[in-house]
């Protein structure tokens, strides 16, 4: 057994976006928009962990200092194209047994708006739990429309997700948009 395990406890999602006519500067000031900027953002790959809670990000941002090192799941895109449509989303799935872990996906697009990006995000993040839950085939996954959750066999999984779009800058400055689960240990 490992002395330490960093396993997090809470995870909070945040969004943002970011101007300027330097590509590198437009990532910076996306990531300040999104309130992440002043960490050393590590990317992790995409398990939601077991007995996780989603705090605000107001109260996941109290509990982190700054340049600290800090694990993420981030999805980001820009342009320079004037008018450019582009979406960064993050997707979410939890199961409904909380012993088991759940899956964050990463999306990011040209010409999806906030809806599609993230309705694609949680369908991708939904896919990877019920591969895992022994679901294969699309046969054996439900929406339920009025209850907006997947149904999988006897299976309960609930989704969500963090997106940001907006449209290139019309005089041709990079825009980047971002979109991060960001894990608090």
């Amino acid at each position: 057994m490992l002395a330490t395990q960093l396993v997090p406890k809470e995870i909070f999602l945040t969004n943002g976006v970011g101007r300027h006519k330097e590509k590198l500067q437009s990532f910076e000031f996306a990531l300040r928009n999104a309130g992440i900027a002043e960490f050393n953002l590590v990317r992790v790959s995409s398990i939601f962990p077991p007995h996780c809670k989603i705090i605000p990000p107001k109260t996941g941002l109290a509990k982190l200092a700054s340049g600290q090192i800090v694990f993420c799941v981030m999805s980001d895109i820009a342009s320079n194209e004037p008018n450019r449509l582009m979406a960064a989303s993050v997707g979410l799935a939890i199961p409904a047994d909380r012993e088991r872990h759940g899956y964050l996906s990463e999306h990011h697009a040209f010409g999806q708006t906030d809806a599609a990006a993230g309705d694609y995000a949680e369908d991708l993040a939904a896919s990877m739990l019920a591969s895992t839950l022994g679901v294969n085939s699309y046969e054996d996954l439900h929406w339920d429309e009025k209850k907006k959750l997947w149904k999988m066999e006897n299976q309960i999984v609930v989704t969500r997700n963090i997106t940001q779009s907006a449209i290139g800058d019309k005089k041709g400055l990079w825009t980047t948009v971002v979109a991060a689960a960001i894990l608090v240990v």
